[in-house]
Order: structure tokens, then sequence, then C-alpha cells
């Protein structure tokens, strides 16, 4: 299965501020809004808002086990564990494993995230030899 599709539509506008949702535990810091998920794979796109003055130092810095990449789309955001200030158009494609975080804004930032959860469980289907490593 592939991912939900959608026409063209502006999520920034405010007349779809109704369809962000809060990223549970922090709430007062940070809301998001799916724009594309597959159901089957957990593979999905989503904008999160970070609100002027969020703080995610509480929950220290993560990583993930599947491969995610992110554009700065507004706004700006202090990456602490690369000791960056992130502003519009930073991009990484960061592999799984890497450390990331926590963030600070200032003025508030909006990222967009591609994350790909199942692309790990999809790297264990090995070529037909296993003596050739999977390409990562």
């Amino acid at each position: 299965m592939a991912k939900t599709t959608q026409t063209y539509w502006n999520p920034l506008l405010s007349e779809n501020l109704r369809k962000w949702r809060p990223i549970e535990g922090l709430e007062d810091a940070a809301e998001e809004l799916t724009l594309s998920t597959d159901p089957e794979t957990g593979a999905y796109t989503r904008l999160t808002r970070f609100h002027p003055g969020a703080d995610t130092a509480a929950f220290g810095a993560k990583s993930h086990a599947y491969p995610e990449e992110i554009v700065i789309i507004s706004g700006r955001l202090y990456d602490r564990a690369f000791d960056l200030w992130l502003e519009p158009g930073h991009y990484a494609s960061r592999p799984p494993g890497e450390l990331h975080g926590p963030f600070r804004t200032d003025e508030g930032c909006v990222v967009l995230e591609v994350s790909s959860p199942i692309v790990e469980a999809n790297r264990r289907c090995r070529n037909d030899r296993d003596d050739i490593p999977f390409p990562s």
C-alpha cells in the first residue's frame, strides 16, 4: 500500500489551524499535522510546529531506529546535539540511530518530517547472497 494522497492544499493557512494536533507530552510547546501516512508500513510525512519559546530539554536528545528527513520551513530551531541554529531551507537526512535534539526555539518553527519506520525491517530482507552486505 502507498501513502495516502491529497490534492493541493496549504496546511499553513489559518483556516487549517484546527487540523493541527498537540504532540503528546509537548502540548504547550509543539503540535503536528500529519500530511500523509502509509498504514501498512508506518511511513509518514508531517509538519511539526514548535511554538515561540518551546524547549524540549526536559525530554533530552532522541534517536530513531529508522531514517528521517527534515526541512525547516519557517522560523528557527536550535538543535543542541549539533550546536546549530536551523533556519528555513536547512535539510537533514538522518540515518537510523542519529542523535538529535533537544530543541529550542525563540520565535517558533515549522519543520517538515518524512519518516520511514519500516525501512529497518526491509533491510533484513537480504539479497540472494548473504556474503554481500545489503546497501545502507
